[in-house]
C-alpha cells in the first residue's frame, strides 16, 4: 500500500530539474513508482550492471537517451551519489535537449568533496524525510511511532525492533563502508551509538570523543558524515534574547526516533515511561523539520537556553516558542522556560505541547494536545 507523500514530484520536476536527498528507505525509490507516469526513464544506480556500465562509459546514458529522441521529458537517476560524473552528462542533456532530471540520493557528501559539477543553479533541492503525522493521518498512532520510528518500511513492520537493528547495519555497511566515507568502522559504530545518547542535547565534542574513544578531530567529522548523509541534524541556538544571555551552542538530533531507540537499546516505550518526554520531543522536531523542508523552506527553526538554565524546546521563524512535555496535567514548573522567554517580548506564539485532552490558555501560554498542535503547524497556523 502506498502512502501518499506530502512532497508532489509531477510538480517539483514541472519546470526544473532537482535533487531529491533523503535516508536511506525513506521512499525515495517508491515515490517515483508511483508517482511519476508510466514510461519514465530511470536509471537505477544500485543496479550493479547499470553501475558499470555507466562508471565505464558515462556517455552510453546520453547515448540512450538520443536514440530515443526524448526532448523536454523527465529521466531518473537514482542514488546519484554513486556514480557523480554522471552529473556532466546530465548537465549537457538539460543544454542540449531541454530535459528535466530527477535526481535522488542519500548523501551530498560524495557529490561535494568530488568537486563535480552540481548543475550550476539548473537544479533544486528538495528532502525527503520519514512518514509524518499528516501523511500516515488515520493510521498514525503515537506509541507506534515513538517505539518503531517512522521509517516506512519499519512502521509498518512485522518486526520492527529486528528490523531497526538491520537497519543501523545497512547504514553501517551500505553508507559509511562502500562509500568509503571512513576508513574506521568499527570506530564510527562506536562513535554513532554515543551520538544517539546526545540526541535532542547540546553536543559537547570532547565528552563524545572520550566516551567514542577517538580523537576529537574525529569526531567533528563524524559530526559532518552524519550531517551529510541526512542521518543527523544541528540545531542552532536562538540568540536574540537580551534580558537572558543565550548559550550559543547547537542541539543534535538524529533523523528518526525509533534509529535512536534502537542505537541506545532502549526498551519498549509504554504510556508514562520515564525516557517519553524525550521521545515525544525528538519525535515533534522530525515534524517541524518535515513541514519545514516540505512547506516552508527557508523557515528558521532553533532552540534556546539561557546561561541561567531556562530553556525550550524550539523556536521556529524568530515568532513562535514551543515547549514539549509528556505530561498528562501541566503544572508550574512545566512553563518556566516559556514564561522566561515571554519577558523578552519578542515572540507571537508561546505554546506548549502536551498530552492534555483539551486546549486552554494559561496566561500568555497557549496549551495544546499534540494532535491538536500539529493539526494547526500543518495547517500552516504558525507559518508567520
Amino acid at each position: 500500500m502506498y502512502i501518499p507523500r506530502q512532497l508532489n514530484l509531477l510538480e517539483a520536476t514541472a519546470q526544473k530539474s532537482c535533487f531529491l536527498y533523503g535516508p536511506r528507505q525513506t521512499g525515495k525509490s517508491m515515490m517515483i513508482r508511483e508517482t511519476l507516469p508510466s514510461g519514465t526513464p530511470v536509471y537505477n544506480l544500485l543496479d550493479q550492471g547499470l553501475w558499470l556500465d555507466l562508471s565505464t562509459d558515462p556517455t552510453r546514458m546520453r547515448q540512450e537517451i538520443e536514440a530515443k529522441d526524448l526532448k523536454d521529458a523527465l529521466v531518473v537517476v537514482d542514488e546519484i551519489q554513486k556514480l557523480p560524473a554522471l552529473l556532466d552528462e546530465v548537465h549537457l542533456l538539460i543544454e542540449t535537449r531541454g530535459l528535466r532530471f530527477l535526481l535522488t540520493g542519500s548523501s551530498a557528501r560524495k557529490l561535494r568533496r568530488s568537486g563535480v559539477n552540481l548543475l550550476g543553479g539548473r537544479a533544486r533541492s528538495h528532502h525527503l524525510h520519514p512518514f509524518s503525522w499528516k501523511e500516515l493521518g488515520s493510521q498514525f498512532e503515537l506509541l507506534l511511532a515513538l517505539n518503531r520510528g517512522l521509517i516506512p518500511s519499519i512502521y509498518f513492520s512485522d518486526a520492527p525492533d529486528e528490523d531497526l537493528r538491520a537497519y543501523v547495519g545497512t547504514y553501517l555497511k551500505e553508507e559509511i563502508a562502500a562509500e568509503g566515507l571512513t576508513r574506521n568502522v568499527p570506530a564510527f559504530a562506536r562513535f554513532l551509538e554515543v551520538a544517539a545518547t546526545c540526541s535532542g542535547r547540546m553536543i559537547n565534542k570532547t565528552e563524545v570523543a572520550n566516551d567514542a574513544k577517538v580523537p576529537r578531530t574525529t569526531v567533528i567529522e563524524y559530526f559532518e558524515i552524519l550531517k551529510d548523509t541526512l542521518i543527523g541534524y544541528e540545531l542552532p541556538a536562538w540568540n536574540l534574547s537580551q534580558k537572558r544571555k543565550a548559550i550559543e551552542t547547537a542541539k543534535f538530533y538524529l533523523f528518526d526516533v525509533g534509529v535512536v531507540r534502537a542505537l541506545q537499546r532502549l526498551p519498549v516505550l509504554i504510556p508514562r515511561s520515564p525516557d517519553l518526554g524525550a521521545a515525544l520531543e525528538h519525535y515533534l522536531f522530525h515534524e517541524l523539520k518535515t513541514y519545514i523542508d516540505t512547506r516552508k523552506p527557508g523557515l528558521a527553526l532553533h532552540y534556546w537556553r539561557s546561561t541561567s538554565q531556562f530553556e525550550v524546546d524550539f523556536i521556529l521563524g524568530d515568532h513562535t516558542a514551543i515547549e514539549v512535555k509528556a505530561t498528562h496535567n501541566v503544572a508550574a514548573r512545566d512553563l518556566k522556560g516559556l514564561k522566561a522567554l515571554s519577558e523578552e517580548g519578542l515572540l507571537k506564539n508561546l505554546i506548549l505541547v502536551c498530552q492534555e485532552p483539551i486546549p486552554r490558555k494559561i496566561g500568555n501560554i497557549l496549551v495544546l494536545p499534540w494532535q491538536e498542535f500539529l493539526e494547526r503547524l500543518w495547517s500552516d497556523a504558525f507559518a508567520e
